[in-house]
């Protein structure tokens, strides 16, 4: 914004975005938003806190800014003069402002950058503070909460200022051995050696609407590269369609996102008391007698079926989704993000077709690329540093078989989603919920409990796939869905799964919302008692939960003493762990 008149008192702001005439007290009723176009406005650091805070909670770290001049860098001025007038216009000692307050009621320690003072850039004294703010988090046991605008590094400090670009990545990597949670607040602009480092690999990235966001600005990439820029280059918006930023949120909406992000992240590292296992998940459910596995393909694949973010808006609360894959895309096929379930944080992560022939299209069918095995991936590895239990919702014909996909390395990213899912250290249950077709499945269900939608399919192959293989042609897919017993009552006799979740007759498409109470009551009673078991004992029987699928034991005489029991014959009940 510009303003009309030079004195802080001023009536009057002239808006950069549209050049409309603003009332400075509506303007900064507004949070220093335009109220006609929705130019946000900069913040200073002082008012930055005010808005993000709660009321009088913040308290400055008692460290002070030391006057620094390494180099003895002189440009048309000497740097200690620099220093000395951005001192004086600004009234705060360095580019940042640090320490703990709380938001939302939850403890947090804080470090908001201005840009106001010479460009909000990167020296040895905004690194040392950011640091010590962050060892302050580490000592009290509380979340990092780093609000950025920068320029980059410091010029004037030489290769030192280099240096705080690692200094303080170093200490936000013992936070995340802490499984304390991190979150920066990209504000405009954010460039250089702050975007390269404590702003990009904190656990959850957030963008204010409008922000800017790169390594090189661009008027270096248009000298350097003579290309022309994309509409949007750089911006928040474009950012969150290329994976770059978990979300895009406007400055009315930030507090309470973090608000909400704070609070699973301390629920989340509350003790849980002991919890008796509930009654109704101690036995599989039985399916009410079986239609034909053809007619259950297809009720799997009903267009009306819900989705998972039906699911989360039914049988979850509070969803704030989180995107991106951070390398440079957002699969819409993949969704996830923090909710609650019976009031318990929980990471959920899912597969998203949608009901219209637009929604299936625009999220790939529910078929993720490998941008969305690896965001699924770094919210799995984020839950478990922050000790939440994990809920994936399975429905999918399968991963993308696209040539892209292939030159982005599908089969890579689904084997590290494999690998990453059997040793991680927090409770996983997993649910089909439509298709569970092949590798695309199985990267999102290697879980402690594994349900499965009574209607529901989970198979190596589709049924036409498989004929088109086995049979003379694919018109032979009812007796290929027959032969490759993908139905939830085979797989439960199969011991594949561990239990059936009845749905509303006829299926789930006919009541949804009873189908999300009836999935949210079998999440909740199969996840109570994972909540206290050991991580070591929750990986190692997960691990042997999936050894025991393999044949070698029928065959090698030693390990029969020690292999775990014969699964049940196809027409028995399955065991129960």
């Amino acid at each position: 914004m510009t303003t009309t008149a030079p004195r802080d008192e001023q009536l009057w702001s002239r808006c950069d975005g549209c050049a409309s005439l603003l009332y400075r007290k509506r303007l900064r009723r507004n949070l220093d938003v335009c109220p006609e176009c929705g130019t946000h406005t900069r913040l200073d650091a002082p008012d930055r806190v005010a808005q993000l805070v709660d009321p009088d909670s913040f308290v400055p770290l008692p460290d002070r800014a030391v006057r620094v001049d390494p180099i003895d860098f002189v440009d048309a001025l000497p740097y200690p003069h620099r220093l000395g007038a951005a001192r004086a216009s600004t009234g705060l000692d360095e580019a940042v402002l640090c320490g703990t307050a709380r938001l939302g009621g939850h403890p947090v320690a804080l470090a908001v950058m201005d840009f106001r003072f010479l460009g909000g850039s990167l020296g040895c004294a905004v690194g040392e503070l950011i640091t010590r703010t962050a060892e302050r988090a580490l000592a009290d046991g509380v979340p990092l909460v780093l609000v950025t605008a920068s320029g980059g590094a410091r010029m004037q400090e030489g290769a030192l200022s280099l240096m705080q670009m690692a200094t303080v990545s170093q200490a936000l990597a013992g936070l995340r051995e802490a499984g304390l949670l991190t979150v920066s607040v990209v504000t405009d602009p954010t460039y250089g050696g702050v975007a390269a480092s404590f702003a990009t690999n904190t656990d959850v990235v957030l963008a204010e609407s409008g922000a800017r966001l790169g390594f090189a600005g661009p008027r270096v990439i248009r000298q350097v590269t003579g290309a022309a820029l994309p509409e949007g280059f750089q911006t928040a918006e474009y950012l969150l369609r290329h994976g770059q930023v978990d979300m895009v949120v406007p400055r009315h909406a930030l507090r309470g996102r973090l608000a909400a992000l704070l609070a699973a992240a301390g629920a989340a590292r509350r003790p849980t008391p002991p919890a008796p296992r509930p009654a109704a998940a101690g036995a599989p459910a039985v399916a009410r007698p079986a239609r034909d596995p053809w007619e259950t393909v297809r009720t799997a694949r009903h267009p009306g079926r819900p989705t998972t973010l039906d699911y989360l808006e039914t049988a979850f609360d509070g969803f704030v989704e989180l995107h991106g894959d951070r390398l440079g895309a957002d699969c819409p096929a993949v969704v996830g993000g923090v909710a609650r379930l019976d009031g318990r944080p929980v990471m959920v992560i899912g597969h998203q077709k949608g009901h219209t022939t637009a929604e299936l299209v625009a999220r790939n069918f529910g078929m993720a690329s490998p941008a969305g095995h690896r965001k699924a991936l770094r919210l799995m590895r984020l839950a478990a540093r922050l000790r939440l239990p994990v809920v994936t919702l399975v429905d999918t014909p399968g991963a993308d078989p696209g040539v892209a996909a292939e030159q982005q390395g599908q089969a890579a990213a689904i084997a590290e989603n494999i690998l990453a899912l059997s040793v991680l250290p927090t409770p996983v249950v997993a649910v089909v919920t439509g298709e569970g077709g092949s590798g695309g499945a199985l990267a999102l269900a290697v879980a402690d409990r594994v349900l499965m939608l009574e209607h529901a399919v989970y198979s190596v192959i589709s049924p036409e796939g498989c004929a088109a293989i086995l049979w003379p042609d694919s018109a032979a897919a009812p007796q290929a869905a027959r032969a490759l017993r993908l139905t939830g009552a085979d797989l439960c006799r199969l011991g594949v799964v561990d239990e059936l979740v009845p749905e509303p007759y006829p299926a789930a498409h006919g009541d949804p919302a009873g189908a999300a109470e009836l999935l949210r009551r079998a999440v909740a009673a199969n996840l109570a008692p994972l909540l206290t078991v050991p991580p070591a004992t929750l990986v190692r029987r997960r691990r042997q939960r999936f050894r025991r699928f393999g044949a070698a034991r029928s065959v090698d005489p030693s390990a029969r003493a020690t292999a775990p029991p014969r699964r049940a014959a196809v027409d028995d009940r399955p065991e129960v762990a």
